[in-house]
This record gives structure tokens, C-alpha cells and sequence, in this order.
């Protein structure tokens, strides 16, 4: 689909062919070889740490599929930095921040191969279609190749359909050829609202739908990307987000349909550290 005009597969930021563990840039990540690498550099750091973990959850594999996600309000550069360099080590999907911050660490990313993803109409989904196509064409603009926007939330209680079709085609228009997950804000939605919102997505021909922004009453879970898959089918792709912070979590809702895993405790999943917040617990000051 959209992944593939951009050079990358569904579910990944990279071309995991043994080819690309040979560049100038290092491992890439994804195939056996650099994947056991990280492993055993994980392992290390976190036991040199003495950080608790379970080591059935060292699972380098799963970074394809997470967008390493940064989106608090105080964000400082040194921390945008931190992101950046995570991401290129363990070959994330992405790294999705602010479209404040995209130019910054399209910068850090440069050679990396990682995609840099910015969020738009963010977090609330109550801007007008034509701001948040101006906010999605400064993104990509700045280097952004995805874009995750937020569902016109209100609009969809008020069954005004026709400005939610009209909300997603232009920024899906504006993006171009960068691709777009709409955020449908799921624990806002009853069953019906959420059919809806995945049936005028695939109108709108956007890429992914996608569950939360994370700032909402509550996060992703496996029931809301079961029925997002069943509607959407082979048209589009799920992300998840929203509360997933280990292994198991990711698991989970890769069994459930999700092909991109949103995330701020990407470090942690990837190396195994088991999480202190309970599934459906609100991560504070991120989001994710």
C-alpha cells in the first residue's frame, strides 16, 4: 500500500533483507544476527543496571513494529536527542513526535533509515479540516513521511459525518505521499461510532487506523483492534496505543490485527523490563 510507495513494508520501518545488515550505518535490527546483537547488548545494559526483568521478554523482533513515541509538552532537545538515537539503535518503526519537533529529528535520523512520524490535530481532534491540513503539509514539509491524526471527535457524537469524511480526505490529501493513521479516540466511541469511523477512513483512503492518542480515558485493548481489523480488512492497517508497555502487551494486540504498535516505553518492551503500570492504568505526562 502507502508503506511500499515509501520504501517500507506494513508493520516496518525497514528493509530487514540480509542485504541491508551490510550498510555503512550498522545493524539493522530486524534479521537474526542483528537481532540476537541487541539481545545480548539489552541484556547487558539492563543487568549492569540491575533493573528487574523477565528474560522471556528480551524481544528485539517486535521494534518494526513500534513507533517510538515522545509527545509531552516539556520536551527538551536533549530528550528529543535520547529518542532519536534510541530509535536508530533499535531500528524502530518511527519515532512519532510533535510536528514541532519533526525537522529536529528528521536531522538526528539522517542515514538512519528511521521515518520520522508527526501527529496532527493532536490530542483532542477539535480543529477545523483546512488547519489541519495546513498543520499535516508543514509536517511533511519538515520530513515527516507519516502522519497520525486525530479523529473530529465531536463530530462523530454528532453523527456529522460528512465533516469527518471531509476532516480525514484533506489531510490524507495533504500528507501526500506520506501516509496517514487516523486516531479515532476508541474509549470515546461506542460500537457503532467506531465501525463508523474505521467504514470513513477506508473512504478517505487513509493508510492505518489507529486506537488512541493516549491522552484519553483509557487505551488500546485488544477487543477495539479485533473489531477495527474485522472492519477495515486487508484495506487498511491497525496501530495500537495506548497502555502497551511490555512484550506481552505487543503480543497481544499483533494477535488481535495491529500491524504498528505505539508506544513510550519502547526501550522497555524491547529489553524485557517489566512494567510498573498496570494494562489500563494512564501513563502520565506522555501519553503512551
Amino acid at each position: 500500500m502507502v508503506r511500499e510507495q515509501l520504501g517500507h513494508e506494513p508493520g516496518s520501518g525497514h528493509d530487514h533483507s540480509p542485504s541491508s545488515c551490510s550498510t555503512d550505518e550498522g545493524d539493522c535490527g530486524g534479521c537474526g544476527p542483528c537481532s540476537r546483537k541487541i539481545i545480548e547488548l539489552g541484556a547487558a545494559r539492563i543487568g549492569a543496571n540491575g533493573a528487574e526483568l523477565d528474560p522471556n521478554l528480551l524481544r528485539a523482533d517486535l521494534a518494526q513494529y513500534i513507533d517510538h513515541t515522545l509527545h509531552k509538552a516539556r520536551v527538551s532537545r536533549e530528550e528529543l536527542k535520547k529518542l532519536c538515537s534510541e530509535a536508530a539503535q533499535y531500528c524502530f518503526a518511527s519515532v512519532c513526535v510533535n510536528a514541532a519537533n519533526v525537522a529536529f529529528c528528521v536531522r538526528q535520523l539522517r542515514g538512519s533509515g528511521v521515518p520520522v512520524c508527526a501527529v496532527v490535530g493532536f490530542p483532542l481532534g477539535a480543529m477545523t479540516p483546512a488547519a489541519k491540513a495546513f498543520e499535516t503539509k508543514e509536517a511533511v514539509r519538515a520530513g515527516a513521511c507519516e502522519i497520525d491524526m486525530v479523529l473530529n471527535i465531536g463530530a462523530m457524537k454528532s453523527r456529522d459525518y460528512a465533516l469527518v469524511l471531509e476532516d480525514i480526505q484533506q489531510v490524507v490529501q495533504a500528507a501526500k505521499p506520506a501516509l496517514v493513521k487516523v486516531i479515532l479516540e476508541t474509549a470515546e466511541l461506542t460500537h457503532e461510532e467506531k465501525v463508523i469511523a474505521c467504514s470513513l477512513s477506508k473512504v478517505a483512503q487513509a493508510a492505518f487506523v489507529k486506537t488512541s492518542t493516549g491522552f484519553g480515558s483509557a487505551g488500546a485493548t485488544e477487543a477495539d483492534v479485533a473489531l477495527m481489523k474485522a472492519v477495515v480488512g486487508d484495506e487498511l492497517e491497525v496501530k495500537a496505543s495506548g497502555g502497551v508497555r511490555t512484550a506481552a502487551d505487543v503480543d497481544a494486540m499483533i494477535q488481535a490485527g495491529a500491524t504498528r504498535i505505539g508506544a513510550s516505553a519502547s526501550i522497555a518492551i524491547v529489553q524485557g523490563k517489566k512494567s510498573a503500570v498496570k494494562r489500563g492504568g494512564r501513563r502520565a505526562a506522555g501519553g503512551y
